[in-house]
Formats: structure tokens, C-alpha cells, sequence
């Protein structure tokens, strides 16, 4: 039941960042969706991670976790090519830099629990949005390539408008990273929780 739980946490961490991963289309609400999606990828991550982490108490675990996570995502990210993107436009969220951290937590404390909830969800919750930003800057320029390659499947409402910048939130990397901070904690506690 653990395993297949470890499985269904990681396959579903894929399924939303296939979603995820298109903010970088909808160009008007960038900046948002980089703000909501830094959060739920967090969030998804550290339940994930800490499940399998105080699960098999070895750190390192959290690490390897990340590792499924991104290789699942490249793999399913890897149909855009029919679509006909170009390679550097097929990015995956940077979660391994984050679960290396709670890696640190969890062994650094000897294992303490709730050092690794405390200490670790706020770690993680607050790098994944830094980390994933500069993902992004490596990325083929957001609007050019909205227009370049019009995605078939495009609902009218996100076609592709000239951003305006600021409007929304003026960082959203710190945004991401203050809402990250508060709730990955409560849902590293979820995934300790998880296996008592």
C-alpha cells in the first residue's frame, strides 16, 4: 500500500505539472499562474517527498523522489514534440534543488520529524518558486513562442495577448515563495502524518 501510495502521489505530481508547466502560454496572467503553480507544485512535492522520506526514513529519499517526479514529466512533456515546440521550450519545474533540501533537514537533524516539517516545508516551499524562475529564464521567450507555435488546442480565453507587466503582482517570485513558505509546512506535517 505504501509503494502504490508513493506511485499515486508521483503520477499525479506529473499530471498537474503537465498543466503547470503551461503558464509560461498564457501570457496576460504569467505572473499569476507563476504564483499559484509555485505554490500547488511546492505543495505537491513536499507531501510527496516527506511521505516517502519518513517512510523509509533514509535521507535522500525526498532526492530520489524529485528525481521521479522530473523523469515522469519529461517523459510526458515529450508529446509536445508532435505538437512541433522546440526543445528549449519543454521545461520541467526544478523540484530537485528543493527536495535536496529537505533531505538536509531530515538528516542534519538526526532524523527529527518535526524538524523536517518545521524546517524543511519552509526550505522547500520558499526555494521551489526562486529555483523555478531561473528554469524559466533559460526557456525561448514566453510570447514570441505563444505566437510562433499556437497551440491547436487553445481555448479563445487564453489566446495569447501582450502582457501587462506588473499588473498583478510586482514579485512573484517572493509571492510564490511567502505562500509557499506558510503552506508547504502544513503539508510536509500531512505527509508525516500519512505514515503513523
Amino acid at each position: 500500500t505504501h509503494y502504490l501510495f508513493i506511485v499515486v502521489v508521483a503520477v499525479t505530481s506529473t499530471l498537474l505539472t503537465i498543466n503547470a508547466g503551461d503558464y509560461i502560454f498564457y501570457t496576460d496572467w504569467a505572473w499569476t499562474s507563476f504564483v499559484i503553480f509555485s505554490i500547488s507544485q511546492s505543495l505537491m512535492l513536499v507531501v510527496g517527498a516527506c511521505y516517502y522520506l519518513t517512510f523509509t526514513g533514509v535521507p535522500g529519499t525526498a532526492t530520489y523522489y524529485a528525481l521521479i517526479m522530473t523523469v515522469y514529466t519529461w517523459v510526458a512533456k515529450g508529446a509536445w514534440f508532435a505538437l512541433g515546440y522546440p526543445y528549449d521550450f519543454i521545461v520541467t519545474p526544478v523540484w530537485l534543488p528543493s527536495a535536496m533540501l529537505l533531505d538536509l533537514a531530515y538528516w542534519a537533524t538526526k532524523k527529527n520529524k518535526h524538524s523536517l516539517i518545521l524546517f524543511g516545508g519552509v526550505m522547500c516551499g520558499m526555494s521551489l518558486p526562486l529555483f523555478n524562475m531561473v528554469n524559466l529564464i533559460t526557456v525561448a521567450d514566453p510570447l514570441e513562442t505563444a505566437f510562433k507555435y499556437p497551440r491547436p488546442t487553445l481555448a479563445p480565453y487564453m489566446t495569447p495577448i501582450e502582457p501587462a507587466v506588473g499588473k498583478f503582482y510586482n514579485s512573484p517570485v517572493a509571492l510564490g515563495a511567502g505562500a509557499g513558505a506558510v503552506l508547504s509546512v502544513t503539508m510536509a506535517a500531512l505527509g508525516c502524518k500519512l505514515n503513523t
